[in-house]
């Protein structure tokens, strides 16, 4: 976030792709992603592990109570759901586990209950939790 020091873009994304020597298995890392680009996408390909930006889960997040003018998107952070969301992208990987991490407070997928939290396990991802271990 280096606002008003250079100009954004929501394709200015840094993930890290990992390979496991070993089994040659691979986890990809995107905590925070403002726009998923072609760039983005292929790096997500083929991977057996995805960590991913799940900061919102709508744009108007911290706009609809107050908390805040800017949308997700403002704050180079892609939200999970609606129609652009990254929920729809993920659930097409090929990735064994696909699993949200860098969640705000705000994100109702926090809540085991919420409509949200449903959404993200019946399309096949995972929330992160403190102390989630994951073997590739």
């Amino acid at each position: 976030h280096l606002e008003g020091l250079v100009a954004s873009d929501p394709e200015d994304n840094v993930g890290l792709r990992i390979r496991e020597r070993t089994s040659g298995r691979v986890l990809a890392y995107f905590s925070a992603i403002g726009k998923l680009s072609q760039s983005v996408l292929q790096a997500l390909d083929g991977v057996d592990c995805v960590f991913f930006d799940g900061t919102f889960w709508s744009g108007d997040e911290l706009s609809r109570p107050g908390l805040m003018a800017k949308t997700a998107e403002d704050l180079a952070h892609l939200p999970i759901g609606g129609e652009d969301g990254s929920l729809k992208a993920l659930a097409r990987l090929s990735a064994r586990r696909r699993v949200y991490i860098h969640i705000n407070n705000t994100n109702p997928i926090l809540r085991e209950d919420s409509a949200e939290r449903r959404a993200v396990e019946a399309a096949g991802c995972e929330v992160a939790f403190d102390g989630m271990e994951v073997t590739l």
